[in-house]
């Protein structure tokens, strides 16, 4: 959705800038909307780790990119280069939404974009930062911090969590879904969720919950309990809860509420259905219930994520 630039120079860590060039740089075949118009910005030829990289424009282009992404610095001893601390800045200041991935929030405290804010980086670096820059409130638990027009992200497996979480913002839920699928990872981890966690859904052909949690996901609507499950996973409840915990971390059943909550975000962003009626299609049954898990959940009652999703998402008018 409009123009991105990668912001890049000496000494970035190559993982999180060919993830984040993968995903925008790399538009779905199978998706009918206008993509990212990606460049990638350097003072001049750089070295990335042991890659030599050329970059389309120069930094002084930040300015003008709609969405800004800085990756990972690779020695958070060492500080940024002003001539990149002061494009991001330039860039922000102009308007930009601006994010880092994993280390790049130390490139984003050094232009005074976090001071005031909640951040996070790669929990290695959590504390340095902090000391660094008191003035920012560092969060060492999370996948990744959303402030709107300024974001940040853990490490590694984190910065593709937000890359992901930025094209659902533009572009809903069943686009990055597409891009996730293509990509072979989860399609949506919540920012809040714990830097360290298992996978959420087991790949392994022959998982003991492999053809199970599909199934259960195309009954959401249905009332199933523990017992539906462990029956049709032919185990006993006790057994299932100890490879639910193994595979995603918790238990069936709150596995199943956060399911609920997901395809809840699906229906608010792409229908015009009720709160009603994306309850009952839930398995939530009624809109109080659904309402109390959303807002525990999302942090948001439904009607105002709806509201918030869809003025996020609107093309601006012309002029």
């Amino acid at each position: 959705m409009g123009t991105l630039a990668l912001a890049v120079t000496d000494g970035m860590l190559h993982f999180e800038l060919s993830l984040a060039y993968e995903v925008f740089g790399s538009p779905p075949s199978d998706v009918a909307v206008p993509w990212y118009d990606v460049t990638v910005c350097g003072p001049g030829p750089v070295l990335v780790e042991r890659f030599r990289l050329e970059p389309d424009r120069g930094l002084d282009r930040l300015p003008y990119a709609d969405t800004v992404i800085v990756p990972g610095w690779a020695d958070v001893d060492e500080e940024p280069p002003a001539d990149l601390v002061d494009a991001v800045r330039a860039a922000h200041d102009a308007g930009a939404r601006v994010a880092s991935l994993c280390t790049g929030a130390f490139v984003l405290a050094a232009a005074g974009l976090l001071d005031g804010r909640r951040a996070t980086t790669h929990w290695a670096h959590t504390e340095v930062l902090a000391e660094r820059y008191p003035r920012v409130e560092v969060d060492p638990d999370v996948l990744y911090v959303d402030n709107g027009r300024v974001l940040t992200s853990a490490g590694k497996a984190a910065a593709m969590d937000l890359c992901l979480h930025l094209v659902r913002l533009d572009h809903g839920s069943a686009v990055a879904n597409t891009v996730a699928r293509r990509l072979v990872v989860p399609p949506h981890r919540d920012g809040g969720q714990a830097q360290f966690v298992t996978a959420p859904v087991p790949t392994r052909e022959g998982h003991p919950l492999g053809e199970l949690l599909p199934w259960a996901v195309e009954r959401l609507g249905e009332p199933l309990t523990v017992e539906d499950l462990a029956r049709r996973a032919r185990m006993s409840s006790r057994h299932l809860g100890r490879h639910f915990r193994a595979a995603t971390g918790t238990t069936p059943l709150q596995w199943l509420l956060t399911q609920r909550i997901r395809r809840a975000q699906e229906l608010l962003e792409a229908t015009d259905d009720s709160v009603d009626a994306i309850a009952e299609a839930t398995g939530m049954g009624t809109a109080t219930t659904l309402r109390r898990h959303f807002n525990r959940t999302v942090g948001v009652p439904p009607d105002t994520y709806r509201r918030t999703f869809r003025s996020r998402t609107r093309p601006a008018p012309d002029g």
